[in-house]
């Protein structure tokens, strides 16, 4: 039977994101909160994607919560396993199961103009109102499977990456693998050993860089125990030495040429036969698509069971898959590596808001604009955490989440203290945002580089990156401007609008429409870390 439920934030997903947010209500004092997870745990993406070899490509010290370290980490780049016991520790530490809905996928939400309330259904069909609505879903969710004529066809065993059949034994199979991305790149090395062929079909050879992984030491261990500013430190120095990437992919991709010699040497080591060393070379600038790290791919490609096919699968028939050059290699399984739905990821997230608006449809018609990835114009008390345009290709996105799960309950604070109903990005907020956040990025390897990439959706347009410094979004996301935002007022007893004082008005330089509450003058950068 379906019920109901009515909370003031109702969280969506409880990855890194939605844990993260609910963590930040907590600390502000905020309980009357809940949050819905689709499946039975917690742990989003680190859930969800178990194949053999899936691992962090930031180093764990980093990606984890800078108020929940974990001194613990067995490897400098931690495997997922323990990536997902972090953060099952991390709900458990902070109390957060019992807010947590386990088995409720949202599969739409709307906003009811008369109570200023998002409801918020589920596929069980329950469901959630509240004031606030926050997602935490993120791009990486829904993966990618290619349309390749025949598929349905094939008679032996499909599947993708992000949901391994662990049941299906590989071992003495023929295997193909569709794709050479992230995911590809870690569970290659691991099945190769044991299947008796491997056919690897590259669309476009991603820049692999040397993987500086290794097992903690021991002492490090025991001084982070003892000592957290030794990790606080140590964590600092790792986000010092990421952060100086931002300066080559934004607008000095000379500066990636270092990068480019590490990786080419990286072949020359590793990879002998000169046509495959050419087949597994990129044309294009490093950065320009996701820059990998793996030290075991490429030994992997030198095994005599493997065979890489350049050209990427044209067609799959019953008993094999068709490369670009018209040849079919017979196998028993397919498993994609073919990554995620990216910048159409949100338009599975049926969302409508005043006056009918659905979120896809004006996405669709206008392209992603977000401020700061957070709010969306015309879709008052929605939040988005890891939204368009906040993804990062040189550094944690961990802290991204961090900030902008403090600018969401900044948010929440100034519509309390105001007394506000709805809070709404203006439009003009949105567009210059949008502007500023394109323009930048025209000049960086994403769109200068020589590639077509995921970053990019359906025109071309770069709705993924932030592009620059992370300091500079935490900088940005530190407080929330008010006249950035507009506040509708609680109706005041005998039914109409709460009246502000002009004065207040004036002072903001934001003048006040009917029913609205006029922005406070904006807070200047203090001090923090």
């Amino acid at each position: 039977m379906a019920t109901r439920h009515t909370a003031k934030v109702v969280i969506v997903g409880t990855g890194f994101s939605g844990l993260g947010q609910a963590i930040q209500l907590l600390k502000a004092g905020i309980e009357d909160f809940v949050v819905l997870e689709k499946a039975r745990d917690v742990g989003g993406t680190w859930r969800d994607n178990s194949y053999p070899g899936c691992a962090c490509d930031i180093q764990s010290h980093l990606y984890s919560f800078s108020y929940a370290q974990n001194p613990g980490w067995t490897r400098a780049f931690s495997p997922q396993p323990e990536i997902h016991a972090y953060l099952r520790r991390v709900a458990d530490d902070y109390g957060l199961r019992r807010y947590i809905r386990f088995g409720q996928e949202m599969t739409g939400a709307r906003w009811d103009s008369a109570t200023s309330t998002w409801t918020v259904t589920t596929r069980r069909g329950d469901e959630f109102t509240g004031r606030f609505l926050v997602s935490g879903v993120g791009a990486l969710h829904l993966p990618n499977i290619p349309d390749l004529p025949g598929l349905e066809r094939f008679t032996g065993r499909s599947f993708h990456s992000a949901a391994w059949d662990h049941d299906y034994d590989l071992t003495g199979r023929r295997v193909a693998v569709i794709g050479t991305g992230a995911s590809a790149v870690q569970f290659i090395p691991r099945i190769a050993p044991h299947v008796r062929e491997l056919h690897v079909f590259q669309r476009t050879p991603p820049w692999v860089m040397p993987k500086g992984d290794r097992a903690m030491p021991a002492w490090a261990t025991a001084l982070f125990r003892r000592v957290p500013a030794a990790q606080r430190a140590y964590r600092a120095l790792l986000y010092g030495t990421l952060e100086a990437r931002a300066v080559g992919f934004n607008g000095n991709p000379r500066l990636l040429k270092a990068g480019e010699f590490i990786a080419r040497r990286h072949i020359a080591r590793h990879i002998t036969d000169p046509r495959l060393r050419r087949a597994v070379t990129p044309d294009y600038t490093m950065g320009c698509k996701r820059v990998l790290i793996s030290n075991d791919y490429y030994p992997a490609l030198n095994r005599p069971n493997v065979e890489l096919h350049t050209g990427g699968a044209s067609e799959v028939r019953e008993h094999g898959v068709v490369d670009g050059a018209g040849v079919e290699r017979e196998v028993d399984a397919i498993v994609f590596g073919t990554g995620f739905h990216v910048t159409d990821a949100f338009d599975a997230l049926d969302i409508t808001g005043p006056g009918g608006r659905r979120l896809s449809e004006q996405w669709a018609a206008e392209g992603m604009r977000t401020h700061l990835g957070i709010t969306v114009s015309g879709f008052p008390n929605l939040f988005f955490l890891l939204g368009p345009n906040t993804g990062l290709g040189h550094n944690s996105v961990v802290f991204m989440i961090e900030s902008q799960a403090r600018y969401v309950v900044d948010a929440i604070r100034l519509a309390d203290r105001e007394r506000a109903t709805a809070v709404e990005v203006r439009p003009e907020t949105q567009e210059r945002f949008d502007r500023e956040i394109q323009h930048k990025l025209r000049d960086g390897v994403w769109s200068t580089g020589g590639c077509r990439s995921w970053y990019l959706d359906a025109r071309g347009v770069n709705r993924t990156i932030w592009p620059g410094f992370t300091w500079r979004y935490w900088l940005r996301t530190r407080r929330v401007r008010p006249a950035d935002f507009r506040l509708t007022a609680a109706p005041a007893p005998g039914g109409t609008a709460s009246g502000v004082p002009s004065a207040r008005a004036g002072a903001s330089g934001d003048a006040a429409a009917p029913g609205r509450v006029p922005g406070r003058p904006a807070s200047g950068p203090g001090a923090g870390g």
